[in-house]
C-alpha cells in the first residue's frame, strides 16, 4: 500500500555537506499526528526542490527541467513519484510516467528519490511512500 506524502521542508546546510528534503504524511488516520521523514540529498536537487517551492525560475533549463522537457517531447506525463524501498539506510524511488496518447501506455523508471521529487515537483505531481518504507523511515 503507499501513503501519500507532500514536501514539508528542505534543509539546506551552510556549514555542512548535508541536506535534507523532509516529506509529510498528507492524510494520516484519524486522531494521528501526521508521520514524516527526511531523505538525505545533494545540494544541487535541495536547490532545486526549493526554487520550485518558491516558484522562482532560472533564465535556463536546469537538469530537472531538461528531463520534463524531454518526458513532454515524447509524449509522456509524469503521473506520480513512488518511493518504494529502504535498504542499507539508502532510500529507492520511481517514476510513473504516462503517455498522453495512450493512458494504458505506462512506464515505472528507476530514479533517486531526490531527483524524483525534484521533478515531482516541478510537475506538481502527487509523491507516494510505501507502507513498509514509512513505517521503517518515520521517527513519528
Amino acid at each position: 500500500m503507499t501513503i501519500e506524502m507532500q514536501i514539508s521542508r528542505v534543509l539546506m546546510s551552510e556549514t555542512q555537506d548535508t541536506h535534507f528534503v523532509e516529506l509529510r504524511e498528507v492524510s494520516p488516520a484519524e486522531g494521528a499526528a501526521p508521520r514524516t521523514f527526511p531523505i538525505v540529498i545533494g545540494y544541487t536537487e535541495a536547490a532545486a526542490i526549493e526554487r520550485r517551492l518558491l516558484g522562482q525560475q532560472l533564465p535556463r533549463p536546469q537538469t530537472h527541467e531538461l528531463l520534463s522537457s524531454v518526458i513532454d517531447a515524447l509524449g509522456h506525463q509524469v503521473q506520480s513519484v513512488i518511493i518504494n524501498d529502504l535498504n542499507d539506510h539508502t532510500f529507492y524511488a520511481k517514476l510513473c510516467l504516462c503517455s498522453v496518447a495512450n493512458s494504458s501506455d505506462c512506464h515505472e523508471i528507476d530514479a533517486r528519490p531526490s531527483d524524483a521529487i525534484a521533478l515531482g515537483a516541478a510537475m506538481q505531481v502527487p509523491i507516494f511512500v510505501e507502507e513498509h518504507v514509512l513505517a521503517t523511515a518515520s521517527p513519528s
